[in-house]
C-alpha cells in the first residue's frame, strides 16, 4: 500500500466517504508535508495548518496533518476555496497548496479517478508564503483571559472586546448565533 492509499483510508475511516474533497485534501496535505520536508508518517507536532474551506477537504488536511482544532494547530479560515498554507513552526517555512481547475463529472467516481490521473505540478499550485500567526493564536496555554461583563463567560486567547470600558465576549458585543430558550 502506497502513503496516498494509506492516508486515504485513514481519512475514509474518520470522515466516512471517499470523496472528490478527500482525495483534494490528501494530495494537498501530502505535497505540502513532502515541500516542508515532514516525514508523513512521523510526529508533526510543530505545524500549524490554515484551511481554507469548510468541507471535506479540511477533514483530510486534519487528519494527514496531525493538525487541530483542539490543539490549536488547525485554524479555519473559510474563503470557500480548496487551499491550504502548511507552516513548519521549526523552520519557519510554509508553502500554500491551491487546486487547479480540473474536469469535473456529474459521476463522483469519474471526478477521482481524473484528479488520481493528474500529476502534482498540474494539479496543485505552490507559493512559499510567509505567515504572521497571532501570540493568541499559537498552540498551549491561554496567554490571556478574562470574563465578560454581560454574560460573565470566560473569554480566553484575547477573544474579548472592550466597549464603553467594559469588557465583552463577541456574543455580547455583536449578538450570538443561537437564541437561548431556557436558563
Amino acid at each position: 500500500m502506497d502513503d496516498f492509499e494509506y492516508f486515504v483510508n485513514k481519512v475514509n475511516d474518520f470522515h466516512g466517504h471517499i470523496c472528490t474533497g478527500i482525495v483534494l485534501g490528501t494530495r494537498m496535505s501530502m505535497a505540502a508535508l513532502r515541500y516542508l520536508a515532514v516525514d508523513p508518517h512521523g510526529k508533526k507536532k510543530n505545524l500549524i495548518c490554515y484551511a481554507e474551506i469548510d468541507r471535506c477537504m479540511t477533514d483530510a488536511v486534519m487528519i494527514v496533518t496531525g493538525c487541530s482544532a483542539g490543539r490549536r494547530t488547525l485554524k479555519l479560515v473559510d474563503y470557500g476555496k480548496f487551499a491550504m498554507t502548511l507552516i513548519n513552526q521549526d523552520t519557519g517555512k510554509a508553502i500554500r497548496v491551491t487546486v487547479n481547475d480540473y474536469h469535473r463529472s456529474e459521476d463522483m467516481e469519474e471526478t477521482k479517478r481524473t484528479i488520481m490521473a493528474i500529476p502534482d505540478p498540474r494539479l496543485l499550485s505552490f507559493k512559499d508564503v510567509y505567515v504572521t500567526i497571532p501570540e493568541n493564536d499559537l498552540p498551549g496555554f491561554p496567554r490571556k483571559t478574562a470574563t465578560c461583563s454581560v454574560c460573565g463567560e470566560q473569554i480566553m486567547d484575547g477573544r474579548d472586546t472592550e466597549h464603553n470600558g467594559a469588557v465583552l465576549c463577541k456574543g455580547c458585543a455583536n449578538g450570538t448565533y443561537y437564541r437561548v430558550i431556557s436558563k
